[in-house]
């Protein structure tokens, strides 16, 4: 059994309380059952997300919809299993819904999952979405400090030179200072200037 899904199985066994569904889902082989799970209404939380996570874990793309929603959701440990799934999923819209949620500035408190996944993802919108995210962790007494280091991780990640001037300005925010640094030590040196 996957690791992260010892995780969630056990992480949702007390919300199923008891369910005969719970086991049947942990162990169904038939993607169409588990996929049932995440349009049948009246289905609780707890199954639409482990039918999900299985659906994501091979490769299913019905489950897309549902792993993005829990990648925004307030529980963190259900972003975690999002974000864990929807890598290995494997979906071209995944980086596009990842960045879309980590620049949502009205849901910033929930971005921290979709920033990560952006730069483990390596996808053409990481960058431009990263340092937009850390451009607003800029201002002074932003309280969302964590979510800004963890774009400066994933900009150092990346390394990509188009982060040098965010990770520069970061560099002057203390919570962020340490972070910034780092990145721009595994960023590409810059190219040697005209010799005079």
């Amino acid at each position: 059994m996957d690791e992260e899904f010892r995780s969630l199985t056990h992480r949702l066994a007390p919300e199923a309380a008891g369910a005969p569904a719970f086991a049947r889902l942990a162990a169904a082989r038939d993607p169409d059952e588990l996929a049932a799970v995440l349009t049948r209404p009246g289905e609780p939380l707890w199954a639409r997300e482990m039918a999900a996570f299985r659906l994501g874990l091979a490769g299913d793309r019905r489950a897309f919809e549902a792993l993005v929603l829990l990648l925004n959701h307030r529980d963190p440990d259900r972003c975690v299993s999002a974000a864990y799934a929807l890598t290995r999923l494997g979906d071209p819209r995944t980086p596009r819904a990842a960045a879309a949620l980590a620049t949502n500035e009205l849901r910033v408190a929930y971005a921290l999952l979709p920033v990560r996944l952006l730069a483990d993802l390596r996808a053409p919108e990481s960058v431009p979405a990263l340092i937009t995210v850390l451009e607003r962790r800029l201002a002074l007494g932003d309280p969302h400090w964590r979510v800004g280091v963890a774009c400066a991780e994933g900009l150092g990640a990346l390394g990509d030179p188009r982060a040098r001037p965010v990770l520069e300005a970061a560099r002057a925010r203390p919570r962020l200072a340490a972070a910034a640094a780092a990145a721009l030590r595994r960023l590409p040196p810059h190219p040697a200037g005209p010799r005079t």
